[in-house]
């Protein structure tokens, strides 16, 4: 084909008579279209818009060399799992903003879709490079409804560090930074939680409130689902990429999502600051996918589904968290059946991190979720959830704990509330012990619900014998029960008077399990946490919550021993027992309290009263 000039081919257009000008004019624009295809196919195929970004083998920007005005490119994804650039305007170093000796780079982002979306929660860690070298990490936000995508950068120098850390010999928590009047904060990393009800996200975020985990976003478990066309499981993950780390995994997840700002071969280093601070950590580390950006002035954040695991975070550092590439992490086993009131039976599995921080409010959050579940629930319900907590080898504590727990409606708090928190407080007291030496194997539980509330409380109680009562005499009290709303029943409970006791006055304690096991623990030592065999064998001495109990208050000694009640002990013995009590965890008390009957309440029972009784000097009635 003839090149022409354009010039020429103007000139001949003018020369055109007026009725044929729209026709050559047509004829000009489909030769002009054909030699811009011939030009472009001479010459190759177009290289793609965004290359993506370079490897962190690139080698290292230096903080010395940093000054305003230069320009860099960062990198993050704000949809799918690509990261795309946006252009970094430098505009100088704060002194000392992320603490003592640890110095922030201040940046301001521009491209179409930062400027739109602003600084974002999940965005932590996107790499920033100048001249083709990686500077750092975008890591921090400065203030809210911030007009301008003004963020901190986090110097590569210092997340390199974490790369190499040993663990410190403490753990510390994370707390904002702040410079003048103006408050510097970590970007809130965004929180999936799937399969959760927003009774259940509330809970974690007043748990969560202060730790930059309270953010929560939509998103759901992505895994290895066929129907993924956008994720493939050979993704690879590059500065700039998402990344998830699990709290929880399984029928349920909740999953924290920053960007990767460096990879190796072996590890990654992500997000530019700390989840906690919690030094070491073992959590699931997991590819992501951002479904889309979502921008707000107040809280702009990313939503995500999570993908495949591709290794663990092993450290949660000042600087960043790091990711050991093909490692597992340790997690808690907890299975749990649930057996509505009516209909078929189902069963939760779940996986928990280890983490003193977090596991507790976890744990909680998750079995609250589970009692939420059933259709058949209602604002009357009751709840009883039994089962075990498995322990690693430890002494005596090798036993499973056994879990007996009800949740029943009050005014104060829903029974399925009320029920995960009287679990979490058991499992508490053993994973918060600071003698626990073994991880917590696993944790299986039952709940039972019931379409009745199960409430009762103790009306009255009176003690049947006759006008002459003897040590060895066999008594009865009585007691009258008032369930909710239904009528008083009345229930008998005979016991017999220990043939030892001498003449004199002698109480009768009948009382629920809560106010037995209170008046025991009253008896134990004060001030100092209880050894994990004596915070185990206390738990193992609970007493079920649906039982009415009648007790003995003796004048005899009674002490306490890693957890165990010694009653009646001889004088002898106390005055052996007496020095250890500054060492150890022995506890000694004046009075022994003796169970010597209980019976079923026929529902969760409330209350407590005395009975007075004279023991008469000579011989009993048997």
């Amino acid at each position: 084909m003839k090149p022409y000039k354009l010039v020429d081919v103007l000139n001949r257009l003018k020369e055109t008579p007026p009725k044929q000008f729209f026709a050559a004019a047509f004829a000009v624009v489909t030769l002009v279209l054909a030699t811009c295809a011939t030009t472009a196919l001479a010459a190759g195929p177009a290289p793609a818009a965004n290359p993506g970004p370079p490897p962190s083998s690139v080698g290292v920007f230096p903080l010395a060399l940093v000054h305003r005005g230069q320009m860099g490119v960062a990198w993050t994804v704000f949809e799918g799992t690509a990261p795309e650039p946006m252009d970094v305007e430098i505009l100088g170093i704060l002194r000392g903003a992320r603490g003592p000796g640890q110095d922030m780079i201040l940046a301001r982002l521009h491209g179409a879709k930062a400027e739109y979306t602003g600084v974002v929660a999940g965005m932590s860690g996107s790499p920033v490079y100048i001249d083709g070298k990686l500077l750092g990490a975008l890591s921090y936000r400065i203030g809210q409804f911030s007009k301008e995508a003004i963020a901190g950068i986090t110097p590569i120098e210092d997340m390199l560090e974490v790369r190499d850390l040993p663990p410190p010999a403490s753990l510390t928590s994370a707390t904002p930074q702040s410079s003048g009047e103006t408050t510097f904060t970590a970007m809130e990393t965004p929180l999936l939680m799937s399969g959760f009800a927003p009774e259940a996200i509330r809970l974690w975020k007043d748990r969560m409130a202060g730790t930059g985990l309270e953010t929560v976003s939509a998103g759901g478990p992505l895994g290895n689902a066929e129907s993924s066309t956008t994720f493939p499981d050979n993704y690879p993950v590059v500065p700039g990429s998402a990344v998830s780390l699990q709290l929880v995994r399984g029928d349920m997840e909740i999953a924290a999502t920053c960007t990767v700002t460096y990879v190796d071969p072996t590890q990654l280093l992500a997000c530019g600051h700390p989840i906690l601070q919690a030094g070491p950590v073992s959590l699931p580390m997991t590819t992501a996918e951002v479904l889309a950006t979502l921008a707000s002035p107040l809280n702009a954040f990313k939503i995500i589904n999570t993908g495949r695991e591709i290794g663990a975070f092993t450290e949660d550092r000042a600087s960043a968290i790091r990711g050991q590439l093909g490692a597992h992490a340790h997690m808690i086993p907890v299975s749990i059946d649930v057996q509505p009131a009516s209909g078929k039976p189902s069963q939760r599995n779940v996986e928990i991190l280890d983490l003193p921080q977090l596991t507790p409010s976890a744990v909680l959050v998750t079995i609250y979720q589970i009692l939420l579940e059933t259709n058949r629930s209602s604002a009357g319900s009751s709840y009883h959830v039994t089962g075990q907590i498995a322990l690693a080898g430890q002494g005596n504590a090798q036993l499973p704990i056994p879990i007996d727990s009800w949740g029943t409606p009050s005014d104060t708090m829903a029974a399925q509330l009320e029920a995960a928190f009287s679990v979490g407080e058991t499992f508490n007291r053993l994973y918060d012990n600071a003698s626990r030496l073994q991880p917590i194997q696993s944790i299986h539980l039952r709940i039972e619900q019931t379409d009745q509330d199960l409430r009762a409380e103790i009306e009255a109680v009176r003690l049947i014998s006759s006008g002459i009562v003897h040590a060895g005499d066999t008594v009865a009290v009585e007691a009258t029960i008032r369930p909710w709303h239904q009528p008083a029943r009345n229930i008998r409970l005979p016991f017999t008077i220990p043939a030892r006791l001498e003449p004199g006055n002698m109480r009768i304690f009948v009382s629920s399990s809560a106010s037995l096991d209170r008046t025991l623990e009253a008896t134990r030592p004060q001030g100092r946490q209880a050894t994990f065999d004596a915070a185990s064998a206390r738990l193992r001495g609970l007493h079920p919550a649906d039982r009415i109990f009648v007790s003995l208050l003796l004048p005899e000694s009674q002490a306490s021993l890693e957890g165990q009640v010694l009653q009646s002990l001889p004088l002898s013995m106390v005055n052996t027992m007496e020095p250890q009590r500054s060492g150890s965890d022995v506890g000694l008390h004046g009075e022994s309290l003796q169970v010597v009957a209980q019976a079923p309440a026929g529902g969760v029972l409330t209350g407590q009263q005395i009975l007075n009784l004279r023991i008469e000097a000579g011989g009993g009635l048997h």
